[in-house]
Parts: structure tokens; sequence; C-alpha cells
């Protein structure tokens, strides 16, 4: 479809770590790659952008993420069948006004002046009916130029979250009326957080915007012209890297670290507010994850191999071990194949300090699943000592990692599912089920499968230096010649 000036782009901000959700979700695979909602085996950043098919003028969108998971990002957009306009790659994170700022440059380059839903990678929406109207109904402002975001009809005195304070009270319940915004409040603490939703004038921050790219470049030429001009350096000299716009670092790494809202919204005259009442969450915790979460009639969420006797109102959730729960109450429980969480309910909002905690001191685990994507399937370590190191490995059907060598580790691969193309020193053998070969310390080698199902093999490593920094590339299909660990 071609872009109008009347098409809606949504834009997907998909760099967030989500460290308030560990030990499921980590900076190597957050939350927004989760199928976190209990009623769809899709990802949150797979229904962030399927909740808006049906929307008049929808075009396939543009996507913010990081190197680490541009993989991910890649491939899940894959399963369900959606070509973005382009996956831009940040260097690094400079919160969300940079991020908007190359992605509107980006749309105008199409030739149009395109609408831009501005949506984060990891909330949840129940209505989506309803969320599609309001869309619907901010276009017309957009339209006129205007900078429009979506203020949550709140439901508690959260202090979690920013407000909006509207010049003036929403008309009645169905009409949708956008709403001059008087001014932004920072997360209040609790008793300002209760007076305010008593005001209709006050909702949540939700940090979704509807505008035209231009109004949005004009407004950030106006307030932060030093964004537009670093975003606008950046993307003349970004790099085509596969189905990736490299953005160019030194560049990008010069624009501040800065939010929309404080960078344009805060000052403008333009924007406006529509009240939006979904069922909206951005899952901040495992207490809201609960919240949103199907639950049995004892009020606990079930997960994996779990037994509850006697137990109320608790999240258990086991990715491989039993988990058994006798007389608890108001209790997270979550079982990774490296970590367990045991929290109270109402205190999971302090895992995110924890986190930080495990990550000062070198606990891998704070910040790495044991289980780790790459564009070719993924491997997971078992079992590790000293000098030696065990992984289930799985690749893609038609997949093929790198040809490679190590200097400090040999390896033994045993096929345990599927069929394996082995390369040698140049030497090509196929190896099946229960079949094995070693490679030696300094072989140039490679392993694909050239089948139809998934391959599995168990690799043993052993030598005196393990880590993913041992990899000399020589040809890869991905473009990773001068990245050694993704």
């Amino acid at each position: 479809m071609e872009i109008t000036d009347n098409s809606i782009i949504p834009v997907i901000l998909s760099g967030g770590s989500g460290t308030r959700l560990w030990p499921l979700s980590r900076e190597s695979y957050p939350k927004q790659f989760l199928a976190l909602d209990s009623r769809t085996k899709k990802t949150l950043l797979q229904n962030t952008y399927e909740r808006l098919l049906g929307l008049d003028g929808l075009e396939n969108p543009i996507l913010i993420c990081n190197e680490e998971h541009r993989f991910i990002v890649a491939e899940q957009f894959r399963e369900i069948n959606t070509d973005p306009q382009a996956i831009i790659l940040e260097p690094v994170g400079r919160n969300t006004a940079p991020a908007i700022a190359v992605a509107a440059l980006q749309a105008i380059s199409l030739g149009k002046d395109p609408l831009l839903l501005i949506l984060a990678a990891d909330h949840l929406i129940e209505n989506i009916v309803e969320f599609q109207r309001v869309i619907q109904s901010a276009k017309a402002y957009a339209n006129q130029g205007r900078l429009v975001t979506f203020g949550i009809v709140p439901t508690s005195g959260e202090t979690g979250y920013g407000y909006i304070e509207a010049k003036e009270s929403p008309n009645k319940e169905d009409q949708i009326t956008g709403l001059e915004i008087n001014k932004f409040i920072e997360k209040p603490n609790k008793d300002i957080a209760e007076k305010l939703i008593k005001d209709s004038r006050y909702t949540w921050n939700s940090g979704m915007f509807l505008f035209k790219a231009s109004s949005v470049i004009n407004e950030l030429e106006k307030f932060s012209p030093e964004i537009i001009n670093y975003c606008k350096i950046s993307l003349e000299k970004d790099v085509k890297d596969l189905d990736f716009l490299r953005l160019e670092a030194e560049s990008f790494k010069q624009c501040p670290k800065i939010s929309l809202d404080i960078a344009v919204m805060e000052k403008t005259k333009l924007g406006t507010v529509l009240p939006l009442n979904v069922g909206w969450s951005d899952i901040g915790s495992w207490k809201s994850l609960w919240d949103i979460s199907q639950k049995n009639n004892d009020g606990n969420y079930i997960n994996g191999r779990v037994i509850a006797e006697k137990s109320k109102n608790c999240y258990l959730n086991s990715e491989q071990r039993l988990i058994v729960g006798i007389g608890i109450e108001n209790l997270i429980v979550v079982d990774t194949n490296d970590a367990v969480l045991v929290a109270n309910r109402d205190q999971s909002q302090n895992i995110g300090n924890i986190v930080k905690g495990l990550s000062s001191s070198s606990f891998p685990e704070g910040k790495m699943h044991r289980k780790i994507y790459r564009p070719w399937g993924n491997y997971t370590t078992i079992v590790e000592g000293k000098r030696w190191l065990v992984k289930l490995i799985e690749v893609k059907p038609n997949a093929s990692l790198s040809l490679q060598m190590h200097n400090h580790r040999a390896e033994h691969w045993v096929v345990v599912n599927g069929t394996a193309l082995i390369e040698k020193n140049g030497e090509k053998k196929l190896l099946t089920e229960n079949e094995s070969t070693f490679i030696p310390l300094g072989c140039k080698h490679r392993l694909s499968n050239p089948g139809e199902m998934k391959l599995e093999l168990i690799e043993v490593q052993s030598g005196n230096y393990l880590d993913e920094e041992d990899i000399i590339r020589f040809e890869d299909s991905y473009g990773r010649l001068k990245n050694t660990r993704s």
C-alpha cells in the first residue's frame, strides 16, 4: 500500500529492559518479547501491532530497538507475517524524544507526511474496539497539527505514573473530545494521587501519541533543535544492514537523554489529550501482571508444574521445576532454569532495585537468561564447570550458524533431534539422531540445519576460555562478522 498523508504508521518503541518482571524478563530478553497475556500466545510486541488491524489507513510499522534485540524483533514480526517499514537500531538508549525524532524523519523521507502513532511495545489493552475508536477520533486533531497524547482514565491513586491535567473536564462518557493540556505532573505521592483521581481533568500519562510527522519535527526544532540536528546526521550516515537501519553512533550519542514529554509536550501550545478508558496496563510489576491474568476460584494464577493447596491470591509460574504451595497467600513465585523469585505481591515493585544489586555484584542472572536467542535459533546453558560447558543448541529449519573458529576451546556435538550438516575445514557431512562429531581447537567449522524440522543437539565445550567472545567468524548470513557476541 502506498504511503499517503492520511496513512497511519505505528512507531513501536521496543528498547526497554523490563527489569521489574525479573526473572522472566531480563536485559537479554525483556518483557515486550514475552507472551504475558494469559489469553493469547502472542507476545506483547506482536499484540501492540495486531490490535491496530482494521484501522483506516494503517500501514506497517516503524520499529525502534537496540542492536542486541534486532533479530528477536525481526523474527517476531516474521511470525505474524508483517514486514516493517523499517527496523531502526539505536546504538545507545536516549529515551523517547530522539527515538521519535528519528522515526518522524524516516517517515518524512518516504515522501509524504503521514500520521505517526507512537506506542510502547509492552502495554496491554483489553478493549480493542474502544481503543481503535479513540484513535480514529484523534486523527481529526492530529490532522489539524495538534500533538495528541492519550490519557488513561485512572482507576486508583497510582504513584508510579505521571498525570496529565486538562484545562477542562471531559464531556459525556460516550463522546470522545480532545482537551487542551494545562500541565504535566510528575509521579505524585499517595496523598496527592488520591486527590487527583477525584477530578476528571486528570488522567494517567500513557506515553502514547498521535501526530503528523511534520508537526512533531517542527516542535522539536523549536524546543530541542539539537535532537533534530543530531538525528538528521545519524540518519544521513546510517548503514543498511540486512533488514535493519543502523544509526550512526557518534551523532546519535550526542542527543540528550530526554523524553518527548519534557522535550516538547510540557512546552508546546499544541498539546491535546484524549481520555482513554480501555483496560490499559503497562504491566509494570508482578502485582499488575497478577491483576490482569486469568485466575482460578482461589484467585491464583497458575502456569506450569504447580500444585497449590489452601493458597489464595498468588501468581505461581514454573518454567520447569515443580512448585508446591501450601497455605500461602498474596505471593509471587516465579521459577526459571537459573533463578527463583519469591515475593510478597504488594512488594513486587521493588524488584528493580534487586536487579540493580545483582548486576553490580556481577551475578549474570541479573541481566542474562540461560537461554540466549540468535538469528539462527537459540542455545541454553545446561550445566558448566571451570573448564567445560554443556549446551542445548536449537537451529531453525534452513538456518545456519556462521563459519567460525575458536582459539581456546574444542567442542563435541551430539545430534538428538533432526539432521545436521557439519562443515569442518571445508569437508561436509550429514549427521542424524544419536550421531556425533568432534570440533578440535582451531578447526574452521559451521553447523547448518538443511531439514524442514528443528535441529537439536548437545554441545560439550572444553578449554581454558569458554566465553562467547572466543569466536572468529569468516562467513555469516546475518551480517555479524564484526560482532562476536550476537
